[in-house]
This record gives C-alpha cells, structure tokens and sequence, in this order.
C-alpha cells in the first residue's frame, strides 16, 4: 500500500510534511532517532550527496549535527524529546532565520501518523528557505518506507 506525503504551507511562517508508515511508532522513532539508522534514509538518494557524519545526543538539550559531502553542516539542540511520540529541535546553521521543526509520531493499528512542521521566525525567513526541505521530505520519506520493511522483518524474526 502506497502511503502519500502532503506538503503543506500552513500560515506565512509554517510548513507541514504529514505521511502515514505501515509500522509502530517506536520503530519509526527510533529511524529518527538512532544515527545508525537515521543515516540510511534521511538524505534523497537523487541528490548525490552522501552524508558523512551524524551525530545526535538525542536529549531534551541534547546537540545534533550533520555533514553532508562537501563538508555542508546542519545542526542545532533538541529542545523536547518524548519517547515515541515527539520530537522538537532547532535548527541553528541559519543564525537568527532557523527554524525549530517538531516531528510528531502517533500510532493507530500499527501504524503511525507522522507530521513534520517547519516553523520559522518570520515570513521572510521562509520565503528564503522555500520549501525545498519540505519536498526533499516525499523522496526521503520512501526511503525511510523501505528501512522500516527492513527494521520490521528483522524485528518481527526476533
């Protein structure tokens, strides 16, 4: 079954990805939450640009910071973490025009409701970002798609 991924602008300084996963929300937390893991999906393969180094401490004050091929860094602290079911942290490479993204993990049968929301400072700061983030979002989620196949056939042979 093919789950769709909306994107959505929802006011002058918010955008929302929101994409349903055919598995439970610990497993797919744990893709966003694991490096390991989090390293298989996150960048779209049709971009050609590998993602070198990622680090999280993923703790409420905990930091993240990812590097992608040509040393292009992505970082910021994690301002709530809750197992399973919510995540929120800013993005700082930006200066005063990051954003603070909070992802939101909620299960129903077996399958968990995902909703990624962009919020930034001001109007401005968005219409400079854009929404290519967003719609790398639908790619990288398909690849998120075919880990969690993996992460559940080898969870369910456990």
């Amino acid at each position: 079954m093919k789950n769709r991924t909306t994107v959505e602008r929802k006011s002058e300084r918010e955008t929302v990805v929101t994409r349903t996963f055919n598995g439970p929300a610990r497993i797919v937390f744990e893709a966003w939450t694991k490096p390991e893991l989090f390293k298989k999906w996150w960048v779209p393969k049709s971009m050609g640009v590998p993602l070198v180094s990622c680090e999280m401490d993923v703790r409420t004050g905990g930091k993240y910071r990812l590097v992608f091929g040509q040393g292009m860094a992505f970082f910021g602290r994690y301002i709530e973490v809750t197992p399973h079911s919510r995540l929120v942290w800013t993005n700082e490479e930006g200066g005063d025009n990051g954003s603070v993204t909070t992802v939101t993990f909620e299960e129903k049968g077996g399958k968990t409701l995902l909703v990624v929301s962009e919020l930034y400072p001001s109007k401005e700061a968005l219409d400079a970002a854009g929404t290519g983030a967003a719609d790398a979002l639908v790619e990288t989620f398909q690849q998120l798609d075919e880990l969690l196949v993996t992460l559940g056939a080898s969870v369910g042979g456990a």
